[in-house]
């Protein structure tokens, strides 16, 4: 029994580790290597392809960052505090998580278009949504913030309540004890929240698309060649925007997880 179980744990479930890294990796390496190293050189020197690439990289980050405002202290609270109904609030946030993109886009069109009253609002100021970077803002926004929220609120729950009550029978207000104790206890998990978020927004197409085609996303003008020109003119671009992407991403992992492998030893 023993041996079997050694058998099982020891060469099926690797083997099983295996064929998901193949079915993972397969596709990549092939858009990789169809590509080639010219593609890829006529890719980066399109103007086009840089900006698109570029605009995709600094909304996606800058949602973040500006989401991350909102979202983690709500998250301690969510964590943190009981109150009526925490659990429906903690649902409707994950609502995106749900939805096919397409459809979020048609719901936030149906808020931020111009013949809405916030749409109205936003074109008195001088802002439009439509067809615009704000629009890829909010977009990008509403379909990757419950990564953070989830993430934050996880973190928050593994901080030890104790830690949180000794500052506090020393005096400590709430928000300095979220500020000095849980906010940096969390941290790991938080910037990890943010690297989910950072991605997913950078990796949406169908709400993107539906509120703001002009400026073009990487996502979209890989469809716009796609269906355009075909997939010799998508090729470059996508296995371009792969590589950027996934050098940042692991970068931003790296970051997110220092003394990760000294704890592990």
């Amino acid at each position: 029994m023993r041996k079997a179980s050694g058998t099982i744990t020891n060469i099926i479930f690797p083997l099983l580790g295996g064929l998901l890294l193949f079915f993972v990796i397969a596709p990549l390496a092939g858009l990789l290597l169809s590509a080639g190293t010219s593609g890829l050189v006529e890719a980066a020197g399109d103007e086009e392809v840089r900006q698109s690439i570029g605009r995709t990289l600094f909304v996606a980050m800058l949602t973040t960052l500006v989401f991350a405002l909102l979202t983690i202290p709500f998250a301690w609270v969510v964590a943190r505090r009981n109150f009526p109904l925490r659990r429906l609030l903690h649902a409707i946030i994950n609502i995106p998580v749900v939805i096919p993109h397409s459809a979020a886009g048609i719901a936030l069109l149906s808020v931020v278009s111009r013949d809405t009253a916030l749409g109205r609002m936003a074109d008195a100021a001088g802002l439009s949504f439509v067809n615009n970077t704000a629009g890829i803002f909010i977009a990008m926004a509403f379909v990757s913030l419950p990564y953070l929220f989830n993430a934050a609120v996880d973190g928050f729950a593994m901080v030890p309540v104790m830690y949180e009550k000794v500052a506090q029978s020393m005096g400590a207000g709430p928000f300095r004890i979220f500020r000095t104790i849980s906010l940096p206890l969390a941290s790991r998990s938080i910037l990890s929240g943010m690297v989910m978020m950072w991605g997913r927004g950078m990796s949406e197409f169908g709400a993107v698309v539906i509120i703001a085609y002009h400026p073009m996303t990487t996502p979209v003008m890989i469809y716009e060649r796609f269906t355009s020109f075909g997939i010799d003119h998508a090729r470059p671009v996508t296995a371009l925007f792969l590589l950027i992407c996934l050098l940042v991403f692991v970068l931003l992992n790296i970051i997110s997880r220092p003394g990760k492998h000294a704890e592990g030893r």
